[in-house]
């Protein structure tokens, strides 16, 4: 480790800021920020004044939303279980409002509107405490016009007839009144509202069948508009199309998603001509699409159909130039835009551009403790795989070092249907500030290379998805850049079970292997994520992972007399999205087998390590597990 590097706690922590909401008149900005371990809330004029912070400890904060100038609604997530339900525990999010002028916090969803006007009779205390219990938000909070008053709609879940279903509830802020202004069907996955809060159109889902259907409002009723014949890759709604008379929906064709508009009278239109589109841009004040952003390359790109939009964005572009740019919220007019600024030499950012005045004021580095001399080299990098896949990744080289012989580390991202970008990266920064190389491959399954990309990775769990990362690195061993004998592999969540299966699977590559919240038992987690999830889960897990027979091929678990090298496993006792039962079973069976593993449990820790020390715990376990077995001097 160079002497001078700074400690694992300035890039372990959780960001110094969080996010930052611009209030809808422009006047605010809500900012949350950390100690690294614990978060609290800070209000603080535009332009400078004197803020007011709230502490909010160790609470998993999602979301901000302004509803006007006046409130603030704090999204956090927990998790926990639904009492008197069966099933395993999930990550709940609750909503809560903050008073700007009395100061007060309020929970929403606490009083269980749905139960008086649905006419729902309970016929036991159970029954009752499962409804009571129900004050979780089922999708984010959404704010309209109403009157000229912004108007905030919450959606949360109700029990009537035995089901639960959505249903969205129109909240007064001032007076704590709440109404039910619609409920779904029991198959209802979401809800759309128009500009004025009233719901335009639903859609939803019949996972035994594959059925989606959008439903659209007509007159007092709802008509069957639109049917998809889906059994993994499922339609969903975005929004208001562009002219506020039409929907947006996202669907899978046969060269990836395509987005669509559909008339609220209910007809179709052509998809759009757009390629490699992530997401989609709707107006703050009216909520209609004005435009698509999407990570091309490594190149993040704006599209907006009004080409006065559009030079507008490419103006605020400029003014970082060589930096990456990304919106993160804006005013109603669009006037003042926050932004999250990337350098490659200095890290990440925030600041907010003043469109009027045609000036950018900083606001703050997302890690205050890091400095340009503590962000190492991140360079793109293109190589084929083994049977000539071309395939694309990056590599972060060690700041001080001659990039000759470098001991590696090999950090897959999870997913699999996800990708690693050219922006900071506080693990891959952490590792490269112990003096190690560190190779991020985009491994063939990997999102935003197409969908004939992604598609290549079906099946290849364990097989071509593995080797992919182990021929980037032979390419680098090739390029004389690393050390081929000095090479060790670290993951979480997909990226945890590509370490297990380097060591299992892959073998001869890797001196050790480090594995946050994997898979080792394919065939238990595809039975657990039918329970969990439904049917249509297991469908896509068994897309990537192959049939039943390669469940148990491409376990590592079931490999156990392959292993030769060191394992750590690590995983949150919280976790609800891989159990942890897939590090306990591994280490169990690693320990009977007598090879050298070690299992660290994280009490109160989720997927996602959303908990600053928690999160940190990992990277000193990991960072003091890579450096004994592959020490970086």
């Amino acid at each position: 480790m160079p002497a001078t590097a700074a400690p694992l706690s300035a890039y372990g922590g959780l960001p110094s800021i969080e996010s930052v909401e611009i209030s809808p008149d422009g006047s605010l900005l809500a900012t949350i920020a950390s100690d690294g371990e614990n978060l609290s809330l800070t209000i603080t004029p535009v332009g400078g004044g004197a803020g007011k912070s709230y502490a909010l400890g160790a609470a998993k904060v999602r979301a901000l939303d302004w509803v006007g100038s006046e409130h603030l609604i704090i999204s956090t997530s927990q998790t926990a279980a639904i009492p008197f339900t069966t099933g395993p525990r999930h990550e709940y999010s609750r909503g809560f409002d903050l008073n700007l002028k009395t100061e007060k916090l309020q929970p929403l969803l606490d009083k269980s509107p749905a139960r008086q006007q649905t006419g729902t009779h309970f016929r036991d205390n159970a029954t009752a405490a499962i409804w009571a219990s129900a004050n979780v938000l089922a999708d984010s909070p959404k704010v309209r016009t109403v009157g000229g008053v912004p108007t905030l709609f919450l959606t949360g879940i109700s029990f009537a007839n035995s089901s639960a279903v959505l249903t969205i509830i129109r909240t007064d802020l001032k007076t704590g009144a709440q109404k039910v202004v619609e409920l779904g069907e029991p198959n209802t996955n979401a809800i759309l509202l128009g500009q004025d809060g009233a719901p335009v159109a639903k859609t939803s889902y019949e996972s035994d069948t594959g059925k989606w259907s959008l439903k659209l409002r007509r007159g007092s009723g709802w008509n069957e508009n639109y049917v998809v014949r889906a059994k993994t890759e499922e339609p969903f709604l975005l929004g208001l199309g562009r002219d506020g008379q039409s929907v947006v929906l996202a669907e899978q064709g046969e060269d990836g998603y395509q987005i669509r508009e559909i008339s609220l009278d209910g007809v179709a239109g052509a998809p759009l001509d757009v390629q490699d589109a992530d997401g989609v841009l709707f107006d703050p004040d009216t909520h209609r699409m004005i435009g698509l952003y999407a990570l091309i390359g490594d190149d993040e790109r704006y599209t907006f159909f009004d080409p006065k939009d559009q030079k507008v964005w490419d103006a605020v572009r400029a003014a970082f130039k060589g930096d990456r740019v990304r919106l993160e919220s804006w005013t109603r007019d669009r006037q003042k835009i926050v932004v999250l600024v990337d350098s490659p030499t200095e890290g990440a950012g925030y600041a907010v551009v003043d469109l009027a005045t045609r000036k950018a004021d900083w606001l703050g580095a997302r890690y205050q403790k890091l400095f340009p001399e503590d962000i190492a080299k991140v360079q793109a990098i293109q190589f084929k795989a083994k049977d000539g896949l071309a395939l694309s990744g990056y590599l972060t080289l060690p700041t001080g070092r001659d990039p000759r012989n470098l001991p590696l580390i090999v950090l897959p991202h999870g997913g699999p249907a996800s990708r690693d970008t050219p922006g900071f990266d506080w693990w891959s920064q952490a590792m490269a500030s112990r003096g190690y190389a560190v190779l991020q491959v985009n491994f063939r399954g990997s999102d935003g290379f197409g969908w004939g990309f992604t598609q290549a990775g079906f099946g290849q769990w364990g097989r071509k998805m593995q080797t992919d990362l182990s021929d980037g690195v032979r390419y680098l061993a090739a390029q004389g850049t690393i050390d081929p004998k000095r090479v060790c592999i670290v993951g979480a969540s997909y990226g945890g079970y590509a370490a297990m299966a380097g060591a299992a699977l892959d073998t001869g590559v890797y001196r050790c292997a480090a594995a946050v919240s994997g898979l080792s038992d394919l065939r238990r987690f595809v039975e657990w994520s039918r329970m969990k999830s439904g049917v249509d889960a297991q469908r896509y897990w068994k897309r990537f992972m192959g049939g039943d027979a390669a469940l148990a091929e491409v376990s590592p678990v079931a490999h156990i007399d392959r292993i030769a090298i060191p394992v750590l496993l690590v995983h949150g006792q919280d976790d609800t999205v891989v159990p942890i039962e897939q590090s306990r079973i591994m280490a169990d069976a690693l320990t009977k087998a007598g090879k050298p593993v070690e299992l660290l449990v994280q009490k109160g820790e989720d997927h996602w390590l959303s908990r600053g020390a928690t999160r940190l715990e990992m990277l000193t376990a990991t960072m003091a597990f890579v450096e004994k077995h592959n020490p970086p001097n």
